[in-house]
């Protein structure tokens, strides 16, 4: 490969800038672009994954069964933590700086004139890695919404949508039929359509008849439940069952906490079932070891400090902190939980903390003014939730203060919960790694 002419660093400053807006839902400008580069399929059978919350999990989940089988994985996600590489994964391993940048090259030639955002750009550089790296499966997660996302310019062999509920308002209408009706939009005629929520939206329904996707349904095509220990063939380790008619199988619990991923593992093997012929054969040891090894950064992540429980997550929305506040009953910290809080602007913070507040006894509040023009200060946020359970905590201008803050604050058997958006993870785990 040859010497790079602009480094990574430069080439992801470059495409955050050229663009007006940040977010240009559409799909006609990256259409233009990946057809003047040739863009054919990104590999032989490809999953698009959608939905409000558990796309990430979700993602992992499938990839680790498909890898397990022997199968070459190809995975594009968003929002990236600690490094934009950990957005293109190719069999297991983050996209290196070289291939990025020699694909963002070729899109910066194949673009003349037409304008594409951050993300546009990013998804024609994963469809340009993937063509070349001949994979057996690719997964796209969504980015936004799903009917003008930058994803839906790939046909599925399958369309996922693990929940539907409310976030993203401004770009997606304010409930959620007409939040469904967007994320519906990455479904394919004759396709099948698998579907994480026990009670979707009539708007996902009405799609999916209109244009004869044929639904997978949780909890009514597939279905997945806890197996008590006694009536377990391993008694001596919890275990979960997944079924659908004519079919069954005893897994191991994964290795990801909340009781939500289950869910997310159930809606990724009927994925996975749903491609029909696959490319390669899917053996059951091959989904029990998938689950049990799959991982995501800042899902739950967890870190001990003189006998401080850390957690990490990325909760940024009131139905995942409803995810994170049935872990805390779950898993019940020894002492009390102090919470590190930041969110977007423009996001439904009193929602989240609302869905948390019983189980957190004391609150920081940081500011996220680093995070671009969706960022805020500290005093924004305390100001938005000035009637809320928070309304009387502690004000830190930045997350990795408020963290060190929380942290001098607990004593041992306590708990320390970091969340509200992937910037708050990352400057979690960042300062963590450091400390």
């Amino acid at each position: 490969m040859r010497p790079m002419t602009r480094t990574l660093p430069d080439w992801l400053a470059y495409i955050e800038r050229i663009h007006p807006k940040s977010i240009d839902m559409g799909l006609d400008r990256i259409r233009e672009v990946a057809q003047r580069l040739g863009l054919k399929r990104p590999a032989k059978k490809v999953i698009t994954v959608g939905g409000t919350n558990g796309k990430g999990s979700t993602v992992a989940f499938i990839e680790s069964m498909a890898r397990a089988a022997g199968w070459k994985v190809g995975a594009y996600t968003s929002p990236h933590l600690l490094a934009y590489n950990e957005r293109v994964r190719i069999d297991g391993a983050d996209a290196d700086d070289a291939g990025l940048v020699e694909a963002f090259e070729a899109i910066e030639v194949a673009r003349g004139e037409t304008q594409l955002t951050y993300f546009e750009y990013g998804t024609l550089a994963a469809l340009w890695l993937f063509e070349r790296a001949r994979l057996d499966l690719a997964i796209l997660e969504v980015g936004l919404g799903g009917r003008l996302d930058a994803t839906n310019l790939v046909d599925p062999d399958v369309a996922v949508i693990t929940t539907v509920d409310l976030d993203h308002q401004d770009y997606l209408g304010e409930d959620r039929e007409a939040i469904g009706f967007e994320k519906a939009g990455i479904a394919r005629a004759w396709k099948p359509l698998v579907l994480g929520d026990d009670d979707p939206p009539s708007s996902v329904l009405g799609h999916a008849y209109r244009i004869g996707a044929s639904t997978w349904r949780i909890a009514n095509d597939f279905f997945f439940e806890p197996i008590p220990q006694s009536a377990a063939k391993d008694e001596g380790q919890p275990r979960w069952r997944w079924r659908e008619v004519g079919h069954r199988m005893e897994l191991p619990m994964p290795r990801l906490a909340a009781p939500v991923q289950l869910r997310n593992a159930a809606v990724a093997i009927a994925a996975l079932r749903a491609l029909g012929r696959p490319p390669r054969p899917l053996p059951r040891n091959a989904i029990a070891e998938g689950i049990a090894r799959a991982e995501v950064r800042g899902r739950l992540q967890r870190f001990d400090r003189d006998g401080v429980d850390v957690v990490v997550d990325v909760a940024h929305n009131p139905q995942a902190a409803r995810s994170l506040s049935a872990w805390l009953s779950a898993a019940p910290a020894s002492g009390t939980v102090h919470a590190v809080f930041a969110a977007l602007a423009d996001k439904d913070v009193a929602g989240v903390v609302e869905s948390l507040a019983p189980q957190i006894a004391h609150w920081h509040l940081a500011g996220l003014a680093d995070a671009g023009p969706r960022g805020g200060t500290v005093e924004a946020l305390a100001q938005r939730l000035a009637a809320s359970a928070a309304a009387n905590a502690s004000r830190h201008e930045r997350v990795d203060r408020a963290l060190e803050a929380a942290l001098q604050q607990a004593r041992s058997g306590d708990r320390v919960l970091v969340f509200g958006s992937f910037h708050t993870a990352a400057t979690a785990l960042d300062w963590l790694a450091r400390h």
